[in-house]
């Protein structure tokens, strides 16, 4: 279990990135949900120890992650949103650099190692491809690879599917789902459906809060009978957004969508929607600026 207490960081220019955060992480698969700029990153970069809280502490067990950084850099397997590679290395040289970099200082031992983690990812047969030569999802496969070095006992993942096509995103979070019944994996993403296909576990945040934690399934089941749908002319919206809770909004067939949170059918033309965790999610950022005007 990863404990996060009371977590808080204030940058140098004022930018409050986190504030009081608060979250319990069992093993398995976690998502973390936000926005840009929620402060996702740096509560990643937080657990990652490559910066200091202000406040608050991190435990993986009963192992404080702050009072000893380089142990807990050997049990933690780090994958950032920018992943950086040497474009005219291979993938198998610049894996064994990075195993030696861990402590695999053994070559027999060294080279197992490396055959073992590329089949994992399923890039044993391009091994000897210049990393510069890959696509955006090898890359991050690659990246899982290295960050599975010395057999973490937990994974953080820092938007990992961005940018990628579909047939990559599903294969890439096929490889997360394996790994992570074996340890805590924390992935942190901007994309709902990343969340809703793989977590049993989620927080959503925003603004340096937590606004929600629990189950993906039973926070949906909360606005159950609560979202209704209406297509209206975009010329429409602002009207609507005057007299209503919008939860979100998106074009189709050159009208405008509308999914609204009530407790009742809002008017005519309206009908009800099962809910998803878009919705849900929507719903807890508005939910949160609202408070912030008002």
């Amino acid at each position: 279990m990863l404990t996060i207490c009371d977590l808080s960081k204030t940058y140098a220019n004022g930018v409050r990135a986190l504030r009081g955060v608060s979250l319990d992480i069992p093993h398995g698969m976690f998502g973390l949900l936000g926005p840009n700029g929620a402060g996702k990153s740096s509560l990643m970069r937080t657990i990652a120890t490559l910066q200091e809280p202000d406040e608050g502490t991190i435990k993986l067990d009963d192992m404080d992650l702050m009072a000893d950084k380089q142990a807990t850099r050997r049990l933690l397997g780090y994958l950032p949103q920018e992943f950086g590679v040497y474009p005219k290395v291979s993938a198998e040289a610049m894996l064994e650099h990075f195993a030696v970099l861990k402590g695999v200082t053994v070559k027999s031992e060294r080279r197992e190692l490396v055959e073992a983690l590329l089949r994992q990812v399923n890039l044993w047969d391009v091994r000897k491809r210049k990393l510069g030569t890959y696509s955006g999802g090898m890359r991050q496969r690659f990246g899982i690879a290295q960050a599975l070095i010395g057999d973490p006992r937990l994974m953080i993942v820092d938007e990992p599917t961005a940018g990628l096509d579909p047939e990559e995103r599903n294969r890439f979070l096929n490889l997360l789902a394996e790994i992570s019944e074996r340890v805590v994996v924390i992935l942190s993403t901007h994309i709902v459906e990343d969340v809703t296909d793989l977590c049993s576990r989620m927080a959503i945040i925003g603004q340096g809060q937590v606004l929600l934690t629990g189950e993906p399934a039973e926070a949906i089941r909360s606005l159950d009978g609560r979202v209704w749908r209406r297509s209206i002319d975009k010329t429409e919206l602002d009207a609507y957004r005057a007299r209503m809770n919008i939860l979100s909004t998106r074009l189709a067939a050159g009208h405008t969508l509308l999914h609204v949170l009530a407790d009742q059918k809002p008017e005519e033309g309206f009908e009800a929607v099962a809910p998803d965790l878009e919705d849900v999610y929507f719903g807890r950022l508005r939910a949160q600026a609202t408070a912030k005007a008002a």
